[in-house]
């Protein structure tokens, strides 16, 4: 009678070996299924810590078992191939899988199924589950922050023209677009900012202090990547110079501004920065802060930008300045558009930290999404709902930097050629 390995199968009796893995990894997954969904612990006569292990020890322990080398069966190389190519995959497979049997359907039955969506008070929230009520109560601060509700139209067709804009880049001929962005980086700015504060055509003067919510979060994000994208270009070059002065002011810059924590500059503009104003100089805390965020991510799109420089080859400087270019003429049609094709990622990683950083500004007042989903979770009547007010800011946050991935994505494969 042939000995049989239990430790190492072997091809030679896959049946066997087969039945008896598919038979331990079926008892542990129904051993799982059977806790998470009827309460029933089938391995209860254990102590705990081994009965809380148990269902992955089996599972691992019969996945070892169909483990077997050029089976001849195409399914099951293939799942040994990609999961299931040694212990350590196994148990982080089957790991994986029970993490999301356990957790998800609590977290839908809280999130879905068992959440409140009708009301208008804290008491209608019943079920156990979310309460979205709250973030449908509050969603409009939570949109615009302390704006007043007469005025919130001027919020939507600032935005309405920025939108409008952007789209028009794709529909109008190529010799249109440049105006298009000129307009965008140089009078849309203007446009915006008198259309919401107001105090000019005869509308109403709305203090910044009042601006705040998912708005506010937009206004911030956009200026500063608007004005942090070119700064940080020059820079780049700055750091590259043959000239002392530039190359060592740059560097002194950024190595200044990537040094220091964004609270430090944040607190350092709304608190200190206007000590060294003279006497009568008065500079609004928005604008101070959108300057220290602008500044502050300026130095370390700098660093992306310059990874770009530095990663082209010494040739094509040498052909541009052959064909006669000067300094910013060899940058500008030559040296830059490739560079800056290289580090879309980076370019794009660095805008999607600047967004995050956003709901910094409320250590200096500045009630931004999360800051107004902090003040609302703080009103009495309202009070244990911050749970729901960060999974909705959550989300949004989620929504906004992964469509921001996307594009630069389509982006980075659209301007791709082989090198």
């Amino acid at each position: 009678m042939e000995k049989i390995n239990f430790l190492k199968p072997s091809k030679e009796k896959m049946n066997l070996y087969l039945y008896i893995g598919m038979s331990l990894v079926l008892f542990s997954f129904i051993d799982i299924l059977s806790n998470t969904f009827l309460g029933i612990n089938l391995t209860s006569f254990l102590p705990n810590l081994l009965s809380y292990f148990t269902p992955l020890i089996i599972g691992v322990l019969g996945l070892n078992y169909i483990r077997i080398e050029y089976s001849g069966i195409k399914i099951l190389d293939k799942v040994n191939k990609s999961i299931n190519s040694n212990t350590f995959n196994a148990v982080l497979t089957l790991f994986i899988i029970f993490i999301l049997i356990k957790y998800v359907p609590p977290t839908l039955n809280w999130f879905i199924f068992d959440a409140d969506f009708a009301g208008s008070t804290k008491q209608d929230c019943t079920s156990g589950g979310a309460c979205w009520v709250f973030v449908k109560i509050w969603f409009k601060r939570f949109m615009y922050g302390m704006y007043p509700n007469a005025e919130q139209w001027r919020i939507n067709a600032a935005f309405f023209i920025l939108l409008l804009s952007i789209g028009t880049i794709f529909v109008f001929p190529q010799k249109f677009k440049k105006y298009i962005i000129i307009f965008l980086l140089f009078v849309y700015p203007i446009i915006a900012l008198n259309l919401i504060s107001g105090g000019i055509f005869g509308l109403k003067w709305i203090e910044t202090g009042a601006w705040g919510g998912l708005s506010l979060t937009f206004i911030v994000s956009a200026f500063a990547l608007i004005f942090c994208f070119p700064i940080g270009m020059f820079l780049a070059m700055g750091r590259r110079s043959e000239l002392p002065a530039i190359k060592y002011c740059s560097i002194c810059f950024i190595e200044l501004w990537r040094g220091v924590p964004l609270i430090t500059v944040l607190f350092m503009s709304a608190v200190m920065f206007p000590m060294f104003l003279p006497d009568g100089t008065f500079m609004d805390k928005l604008m101070r802060v959108i300057i220290a965020i602008t500044l502050f991510e300026a130095a370390y799109m700098a660093e992306v930008i310059r990874g770009g420089l530095q990663a082209l080859p010494r040739g094509q400087y040498d052909a541009a300045k052959s064909l006669g270019m000067g300094y910013w003429r060899l940058h500008y049609l030559v040296i830059l558009p490739q560079a800056l094709k290289l580090v879309i990622p980076g370019i794009a990683n660095t805008f999607l930290a600047l967004v995050k950083d956003t709901p910094l500004i409320f250590v200096v007042g500045l009630l931004e999404l999360a800051g107004m989903i902090g003040l609302a979770k703080t009103n009495p009547k309202w009070l244990g709902m911050a749970a729901e007010g960060y999974v909705f800011a959550g989300l949004v946050f989620w929504v906004i930097c992964y469509a921001m991935s996307r594009y630069s994505q389509n982006l980075e494969k659209k301007l791709s050629t082989e090198r």
